[in-house]
């Protein structure tokens, strides 16, 4: 990675280390999502992209050409999109996890808090626009 490489010149190189480190975070936690029920692929994914362009050009490439995460990625980037099957499978998997802290949370608040959050970003996620095709 050169220093006047075109995806990560903006970012100073004393924190290159740090987009990098976040990048794969994101990576990992992304990848842990697909199979473990609460943690969101979606989001995980996007920032690692995002980070990977500051921080690691091969990973940035490699998320783009992935045949999973790529058109993901250029559906946020191009338009700010989220496939509609995407929308549902993460409201559903929030609707899912916000069931089992009602059921199992020591105190409600607790659950309260929790599952206002997933409301106001289902929400949000909802109205995103979806990419045309």
């Amino acid at each position: 990675m050169s220093r006047h490489d075109p995806d990560t010149a903006h970012a100073p190189v004393r924190f290159r280390w740090a987009w990098w480190l976040l990048a794969y975070g994101a990576l990992a936690l992304g990848v842990i999502g697909v199979v473990l029920p609460g943690l969101p692929t979606v989001p995980f994914i996007l920032l690692s992209a995002y980070a990977a362009a500051r921080g690691s050009r091969r990973l940035h490439l490699w998320l783009l050409g992935h045949p999973r995460f790529g058109p993901m990625i250029h559906d946020w980037q191009a338009h700010g999109a989220v496939a509609r099957r995407s929308k549902v499978l993460a409201i559903g998997t929030m609707v899912l996890c916000a069931a089992v802290m009602l059921l199992t949370a020591p105190r409600m608040w607790m659950a309260a808090t929790g599952t206002a959050i997933m409301v106001v970003v289902g929400i949000w996620l909802w109205h995103r626009p979806e990419p045309p095709r």
